[in-house]
């Protein structure tokens, strides 16, 4: 469990504001966090990797603290068994697919495992492309691949697929879930996309007011009107 009591300085378009975040999460489930643009979602996940330090508090994992102002505890970034899926993917341009997912590994030697991520993604036949010759679902393919080298007890993925096509949106909706349910990790995803949360997600957190509010299942997270004008748009 992923146990949170932080407040950090956030800039918002109303200025300055403190982004409070008094919650839980629990272990070996996808856990969406939802709000509003500039609410501070990417902030949290930053936080949570160790990309960012709070005010005040403190964050433990798995009852290991990670962070607590009062005892000037900041475990380093490097430290955190972490894995960042980046809304950009973040991926070296001068690697190959292969290198930047081995330049992950904890091991650099272990090439069972770069071999298997590369196989479990889709990835073998593209290990020696560079990034600039790939597509868009095959670049977050990458990042996925490299946020699991790191063997992670944390996986973070922040927006990971809002630059892609539907098509392409479903199959990797389908691939998280395959690769979570097999790497048995605690998965915090950031989205704004309702049928995507309710496909992979277990529970959603929503930033409100400047406070993550916990919700439960996504059905009981979203107002049956708005449920009922997103997904009959689907369809339209």
């Amino acid at each position: 469990m992923i146990e949170l009591n932080i407040e950090k300085t956030i800039h918002t378009l109303q200025g300055k504001e403190i982004l409070v975040a008094n919650t839980e999460i629990p272990d070996n489930k996808i856990t969406a966090i939802y709000g509003e643009s500039g609410t501070g979602k990417t902030t949290l996940l930053r936080i949570i990797a160790g990309l960012s330090t709070p005010e005040k508090g403190n964050i433990k994992v798995k009852n290991k603290t990670w962070f607590c102002s009062e005892q000037k505890i900041n475990i380093k970034a490097q430290q955190r068994r972490v894995g960042f899926v980046f809304q950009d993917y973040a991926l070296f341009p001068n690697m190959t697919v292969k290198q930047n997912i081995s330049f992950a590994l904890k091991d650099r030697n272990n090439t069972l495992l770069l071999e298997k991520l590369l196989q479990e993604t889709g990835l073998t036949n593209l290990s020696h492309q560079y990034p600039a010759y790939i597509s868009g679902g095959q670049k977050q393919r990458v990042a996925l691949a490299r946020a699991l080298a790191l063997e992670p007890e944390v996986l973070l993925m922040d927006e990971p697929l809002s630059a892609l096509d539907i098509e392409t949106r479903i199959k990797l909706r389908q691939l998280i879930l395959e690769l979570h349910n097999k790497y048995a990790m605690t998965t915090i995803l950031v989205s704004h996309d309702i049928p995507e949360i309710f496909s992979l997600a277990d529970n959603v957190q929503k930033i409100k007011d400047n406070e993550i509010q916990e919700y439960g299942a996504p059905k009981d997270a979203f107002d049956k009107a708005i449920l009922k004008q997103q997904f009959s748009a689907l369809f339209e």
